[in-house]
């Protein structure tokens, strides 16, 4: 029965992850900096892919409309690719003794992870730092920034040191 209780007590950690290096760094810093946490809570590692907005739009304005055909493999493309990433990412918390739950959707990255904070009722979020200058943060947005102001729970954001 107390086992039980503190089964549905665990809070949830989550890493979100894209195939950048400092994604990578994170998950890794988020592993060993915060083992105790993350042997105590549930870890899920979740990674976003792009929408098929993103590139239709772009072919749409260069060569016509882009076939269904093609958009359908990207995606698909998309989806392994997203799914190779989850793997990697299991086997290192593997490594580091964690079984962790992989999660992936399609939308736009700081929205999707937002939503998936709430959906998931995470209870604390781990995202990299890309490290990029505020002219570049300005122009390009930052998710990181974005998660911080919009998530529903505490947002920690791991900068790699140089």
């Amino acid at each position: 029965m107390e086992q039980e209780r503190k089964e549905k007590e665990k809070k949830k950690v989550m890493v979100a992850i894209d195939d950048s290096e400092c994604s990578h760094y994170s998950l890794t810093w988020a592993l060993e900096n915060l083992a105790d946490t993350i042997r105590n809570s549930e870890l899920v590692v979740f990674t976003v892919q792009p929408t098929n907005s993103d590139f239709a739009y772009t072919y749409a304005s260069s060569f016509g409309a882009a076939p269904p055909e093609l958009i359908e493999s990207i995606l698909a493309n998309h989806k392994k690719f997203a799914l190779a990433l989850l793997d990697k990412a299991k086997d290192i918390c593997a490594n580091h003794g964690i079984v962790a739950e992989a999660v992936t959707e399609v939308g736009d990255p700081k929205e999707a992870i937002c939503e998936a904070v709430e959906k998931h009722n995470i209870k604390l979020l781990v995202l990299g730092s890309h490290g990029r200058g505020a002219v570049k943060r300005a122009l390009l947005g930052s998710v990181s920034n974005y998660c911080v102001h919009n998530a529903k729970c505490p947002v920690l954001v791991v900068r790699k040191q140089e």
